[in-house]
């Protein structure tokens, strides 16, 4: 123990042994959940721990004993039970790709319940008795919701284009702007996509104009169909021009070419009606013409992830058929959730009561204000002096590619803590139980009232809570 204090060195010698912190009595409780290795595991990771503050500290260390020890360890067990955490999304992104996207309704939730308990007619008939399809569970609903002949899920989005693109074009040239060949997240690319459908790209148009006559010159005897994708995550303003959908399959049409539509997020109902932009709605593509037509399960529809295809009978049928539909589709859970939630688009009269992402959309702006006073009264008490608390206007998103031009105004409570950054108070936030996960703007960490949920509010307290005394007694 050369070069250490007095001090340092009679703390290393107070540690306790792993034996000695394992005979706390909630850890014996605990013994015949745990298994053995795994908990002396986590205790010598505790004292090691222990060990190096003690190595770090000045000439007088704080020793901790067995029972400090066997606390570590125990929040230690319990951050273990569950690997994906529940937290607190204070963002002011109502669809956030990194925590998990949309919130299931009820009885979606109830669904999956359900199915998780039971055995399901997933592929099974009950009349015939015999064996069925699983996309009858979801195929009927679908056609009634957007007027194409037949529908089919794929496990997301991408899937449905790069399933469409294989089954419909493998071998030959897809048609599409340039000004549309979007990036989604994570970096995949639609013509790295189309590459890995086995489809050649045959880009026309420029990245702002794209004329009808660049798609009618475009068209050849390698040209298996033409693709419009939505631009549900960017926008392009200023000098611009691009073929309708209508258009584009008068063209195709003329031409003996299909029309394949990416629509992204995907609408089953006109957003406007809430106030919100119109977004396009997967019934008025199919109207138009479109031979198939991809959407997102989890975005707009607020239902779980998953690719979902609709068009004409003949070219979801040949899509249902081919191997890959094997590799990409989804479980029980997927379609039971999917199901009633479609069951909500369709039969609810107030859709947005029932649907958590449709609601956070939708809240009042007044009642957002009622509650950032109620948290501003409630918090500025418990956190003086370290924390000024206060209220101000904020600008929420959808999020997830849905409406990227959107901007929902909104009501946030900021934080601005004296002596401290606002990425280190954001990071206090994180490490409280359940996570707080809000925004740093201006120096100050924001709390956006539009995505806290009501039954988080009580959670929220609590952390604050939580908050105050790591402020006053941090470790």
């Amino acid at each position: 123990m050369a070069g250490l204090s007095s001090a340092q060195q009679d703390a290393l010698r107070r540690l306790p042994s792993v034996d000695a912190v394992l005979s706390d009595p909630r850890l014996v409780d605990l013994a015949d959940r745990y298994d053995h290795a795994y908990m002396v595991s986590r205790a010598r990771e505790a004292l090691v721990g222990a060990r190096q503050r003690i190595l770090g500290s000045d000439d007088d260390p704080a020793c901790p004993d067995a029972v400090s020890i066997a606390d570590a360890v125990i929040r230690v067990l319990d951050s273990y039970r569950l690997r994906i955490r529940r937290v607190i999304n204070a963002t002011g992104t109502v669809t956030h790709t990194n925590l998990g996207r949309a919130l299931l309704a009820e009885p979606a939730i109830e669904a999956m319940n359900m199915a998780a308990r039971h055995y399901v007619n997933l592929e099974y008939d009950i009349e015939a008795g015999g064996r069925g399809h699983r996309d009858a569970l979801i195929e009927d609903v679908l056609r009634r919701l957007t007027g194409s002949e037949a529908a089919t899920v794929v496990n997301n989005n991408a899937a449905a284009v790069l399933l469409t693109l294989r089954v419909l074009a493998e071998g030959r040239e897809a048609v599409v702007s340039r000004g549309e060949l979007v990036e989604i997240g994570g970096s995949f690319r639609l013509p790295d996509v189309m590459e890995a459908a086995g489809v050649r790209l045959r880009e026309v148009g420029t990245t702002n104009r794209t004329h009808a006559r660049d798609y009618e010159n475009a068209i050849g005897p390698e040209t298996a169909l033409l693709l419009k994708v939505h631009p549900s995550n960017y926008r392009v303003e200023g000098f611009t021009g691009e073929v309708a959908l209508p258009d584009l399959v008068d063209i195709g049409r003329a031409r003996g070419v299909p029309v394949v539509e990416d629509l992204g997020s995907g609408a089953l109902l006109d957003l406007s009606r809430w106030g919100l932009p119109h977004e396009p709605q997967v019934s008025e593509s199919v109207a138009a013409g479109a031979d198939v037509v991809t959407f997102s399960g989890d975005k707009l529809l607020g239902g779980p992830q998953a690719g979902l295809i609709v068009g004409n009978s003949d070219a979801v049928g040949r899509i249902r058929r081919h191997p890959m539909m094997r590799a990409l589709r989804v479980d029980k859970y997927a379609y039971a959730a999917l199901a009633a939630t479609l069951d909500i688009f369709e039969t609810d009269a107030r859709p947005e009561l029932r649907l958590p992402m449709l609601e956070m959309m939708t809240r009042d702006v007044a009642e957002l204000e009622r509650y950032a006073d109620e948290c501003v009264e409630r918090w500025t008490d418990l956190l003086a002096p370290r924390v000024v608390v206060a209220r101000a206007a904020s600008t929420a998103q959808v999020g997830s590619g849905a409406q990227p031009a959107t901007r929902l105004p909104s009501v946030a409570v900021t934080l601005d803590a004296e002596g401290m950054g606002a990425d280190a108070l954001a990071a206090m936030l994180r490490s409280l139980d359940p996570p707080v996960i809000a925004r740093v703007e201006d120096d100050m960490v924001w709390l956006d009232t539009r995505t806290i949920l009501v039954r988080d509010r009580e959670p929220l307290d609590e952390a604050m809570t939580g908050l105050a005394g790591e402020l006053r007694d941090p470790r």
